[in-house]
């Protein structure tokens, strides 16, 4: 496949293809929440993990979600941390709050892979968002044996301030209700994520969404979106585009924008930090 030429494009174009649509879609990834400040390595990192660090060597939030600690306590310990700055804890930049400024009057829907919360939050209502990866919020069974989440905010903040040494007070270790095993967090990790009610409600107001715009007028916004994961947004939204002659397409991503030619009449890419794009509207 071809892609455009990396190029500068001006704010007023956007300015023009929001102004024009009936509707907008936003398509957020992991660089949306980096662009708000959400770091999870450098200096962030070390400011919350450096006994971490200092034990196992860890250097970045995410690989030590999936180190082998050596107990239960020790797990929870980190992931209570890792929890309570990416998920019960504001960004250091709004930038989820000029976003919503910039759509609240439209007919929008957001789609996401981000887990830490930020849409709602920030003012978007929970029914025109779809997380489809889960929510640091969220415990679930760790086999599972049942199809249900359970908020743990209350547990997560117990966590942090019981901690010592690295470790929480074993009580506070969560456990399945249903089987008594532990409890784990809410994640697509591997094929024990469990998509309950709610995840089924808001994948099916998002195909309504997508029905209602199939011919009309509709922005799709891809913020962020990484190739880890191009099924999810990235390719459905061309494909959509392919299909759709009235939408139109912006990629705004700091040195990843691209644009298949197919569709760059229609189109435009922002090779920018999205901090930068939103305040500039």
């Amino acid at each position: 496949m071809k892609f455009t030429q990396d190029c500068s494009m001006p704010k007023n174009k956007l300015m023009t293809m929001l102004g024009n649509a009936d509707a907008v879609l936003i398509g957020a990834g992991a660089g949306l929440s980096t662009s708000a400040g959400f770091t999870y390595s450098g200096k962030r990192f070390f400011k919350y993990f450096a006994d971490f660090h200092a034990k196992y060597g860890i250097t970045d939030m995410y690989s030590g979600g999936f180190h082998p600690f050596e107990s239960l306590e020790e797990y929870w310990a980190y992931w209570s941390r890792y929890i309570m700055i990416n998920r019960y804890t504001d960004p250091p930049k709004p930038v989820y709050n000029t976003l919503f400024d910039i759509v609240k009057t439209t007919d929008y829907f957001v789609i996401t892979t981000n887990v830490d919360h930020c849409f709602q939050k920030s003012g978007f209502e929970k029914t025109r968002l779809f997380y489809t990866q889960g929510d640091y919020g969220l415990f679930q069974c760790s086999v599972p044996c049942h199809n249900a989440t359970y908020d743990n905010e209350d547990t997560i903040r117990r966590m942090v301030t019981e901690q010592k040494d690295m470790r929480v007070p074993s009580e506070l270790i969560p456990r399945c209700p249903k089987c008594g095993k532990p409890m784990t967090v809410s994640l697509r990790c591997d094929d024990t994520f469990v998509q309950d009610d709610g995840w089924e409600k808001a994948r099916n107001r998002y195909e309504r969404f997508l029905g209602n715009y199939a011919n009309e007028k509709i922005l799709l916004m891809e913020l962020g979106v990484g190739n880890n994961t191009p099924a999810i947004i990235k390719y459905p939204f061309w494909r959509f585009m392919r299909l759709n002659s009235r939408a139109s397409y912006v990629c705004i991503n700091y040195g990843g924008a691209v644009v298949p030619r197919k569709i760059e009449n229609r189109s435009l890419r922002i090779s920018d930090d999205i901090c930068n794009v939103l305040q500039g509207l």
